[in-house]
């Protein structure tokens, strides 16, 4: 069947109308006649203008016929070939390997095996599902494939890639519920895709972090169930090099202490996959509040919000605020320098070196109110500013808190190892609500502790079993096997043909007419 790409294209014929009003008033010149008078001439003229007719009627076609087939080729002609539905594909998610919970629709899957459908892992390249580890999967063994959650997070794009790679096949897919798995854009999916999610494990601990000190261990546990992810900060003896670490409250959670990390003894019994190393950080964030006597009222806000954000450090915190400065700029990992005068330069310095340095504003506040904007300030805890002080843009400066007009109110410079954070607000009643806000010990929990990155971000996605509301995703199927498919169709490209048609219709037409200019005049009698 014969279908358009670009049907808008064809308004392109009324062009037909080019040739023919070419033909019609662009007429040969007439025969000279000889006459012995002229009072018969305008009357033959008059005639001849009233009587316009088509002449060199195969030039005029093949005109049209050029400009019809170019129309053509612009509108994007296509054959439509129909094409008979392939076999159907099962697409099963890697995170659901080895967790014992394909055994509810083992029944449907071996079904649909025997009906031809491939197994295929929902991965990078969509690989099939060995047959020795389909078999190890049925008596609880470990699947022989080398799988893994590694990738979970692109699985709806690589539904949407599977339906285009396989088109008119249908597919079923198994996959779980976790937020950590429907990461990207959720388009529709075509009517050939069933999605099934399967239920894991309801809850997972892991160990997030470590800090020690000579005689003792911190560690920041984590904890997620299906609504929500927690840490809670334990304490125990710090063991010999070599021996075991035993997380309280979990007993499958074991470590071995070596040199600067603790190594995973076993996997988990709630985790179906291996845990990575914990490297054991500095025991203590030490931390250095500057604040002269005129700022002892501002330094006690900060001070409390402090030690209430210590709770979800990973460490202990070593705070200390004074009217005076540390010996050594080396010291300290956070400087707050709450006095109007300058920095000394010792101290920035020591910036990109790993120092963090919190700058309050350096000149008096003009009056400006409006709302604080930061990550973790709900809406029933708003944050007004009374005062407000200009802040520098410098390159490479990030506004992690803005103003309800857009306009920073905290700002990250970062400098190597470390960085500077310029304020535009100060932690006083005078200058904003900040603070007695409820929100300030978790805005500055974000700020000594940013957000995890790396390994450290891994832990959390491998474990994080939050899962999205059943509304989110696309409602099962009854009936999965008897879908009805629409047929696939493969497209057959015309335009290549019709510009091929085009150039030889030009060839001709060019020929006729120059054939036509050379014919010879009729010449008097």
């Amino acid at each position: 069947m014969l279908t358009f790409t670009n049907p808008s294209a064809l308004l392109a014929l009324l062009g037909l109308l080019v040739p023919l009003a070419i033909h019609l008033w662009n007429r040969r010149p007439g025969r000279e006649v000889a006459v012995g008078s002229l009072r018969w001439l305008a009357a033959g003229a008059n005639r001849r203008l009233r009587n316009l007719r088509l002449e060199q009627l195969w030039l005029l076609l093949l005109r049209a016929a050029l400009l019809a087939v170019l129309a053509g080729a612009v509108a994007g002609p296509a054959w439509r070939q129909p094409q008979p539905a392939g076999r159907g594909q099962v697409l099963i998610s890697p995170e659901l390997a080895g967790q014992n919970v394909l055994a509810a629709v083992r029944p449907r899957l071996d079904s649909l095996r025997r009906r031809g459908y491939a197994l295929r892992w929902l991965r990078q390249g969509l690989p099939l599902v060995s047959a020795a580890s389909w078999r190890a999967d049925s008596l609880g063994q470990p699947m022989a494939d080398n799988v893994g959650a590694s990738d979970a997070a692109l699985y709806w794009p690589r539904i949407q890639l599977a339906a285009d790679t396989f088109t008119g096949q249908p597919l079923y897919v198994l996959t779980s519920a976790r937020m950590a798995t429907m990461q990207g854009t959720h388009r529709p999916l075509p009517p050939n895709v069933t999605w099934q999610t399967l239920p894991l494990p309801a809850e997972t601990t892991w160990l997030q972090a470590a800090a020690g000190t000579a005689d003792s261990l911190s560690l920041l546990v984590g904890r997620s169930t299906e609504r929500q992810t927690t840490f809670n900060t334990t304490r125990v003896a710090r063991p010999q090099m070599g021996q075991i670490v035993t997380v309280p409250g979990s007993s499958s959670l074991r470590y071995k202490l070596n040199n600067s990390s603790l190594q995973p003894l076993a996997v988990p019994a709630d985790s179906g996959q291996a845990q990575p190393a914990v490297p054991v950080q500095r025991a203590a964030l030490r931390v250095w509040v500057y604040a002269p006597p005129a700022y002892a009222a501002e330094a006690r806000y900060l001070r409390a919000a402090l030690r209430a954000a210590s709770a979800g450090l990973p460490g202990a915190l070593a705070l200390t605020v004074a009217a005076t400065l540390p010996s050594s700029p080396a010291g300290a990992d956070w400087l707050f320098w709450l006095p109007v005068a300058p920095v000394p330069a010792a101290w920035r310095a020591q910036v990109p070196r790993g120092l963090h340095l919190w700058q309050a504003p350096a000149s008096p506040g003009t009056p400006d109110t409006t709302l604080l904007v930061a990550p973790g300030l709900a809406a029933e805890l708003p944050a007004t500013n009374w005062l407000r002080a200009p802040l520098a843009t410098p390159i490479g400066m990030e506004a992690l808190w803005t103003d309800a007009q857009g306009r920073p109110v905290l700002t990250r410079q970062a400098l190597g190892q470390g960085a500077i954070y310029q304020a535009a607000t100060r932690l006083n009643p005078t200058w904003s609500t900040l603070a007695d806000n409820p929100a300030l010990p978790a805005l500055l929990l974000d700020i000594l502790q940013p957000t995890p990155a790396g390994a450290a971000l891994a832990r959390i996605q491998a474990h994080d079993q939050r899962r999205l509301d059943a509304g989110q995703l696309p409602a099962p199927k009854r009936g999965a096997t008897s879908l009805v498919i629409p047929p696939a169709f493969r497209l057959l490209d015309l335009r290549p043909w019709l510009v091929l048609l085009a150039g030889l219709l030009l060839a001709l037409e060019r020929w006729l007419a120059s054939r036509r200019g050379a014919s010879p005049s009729l010449s008097p009698a």
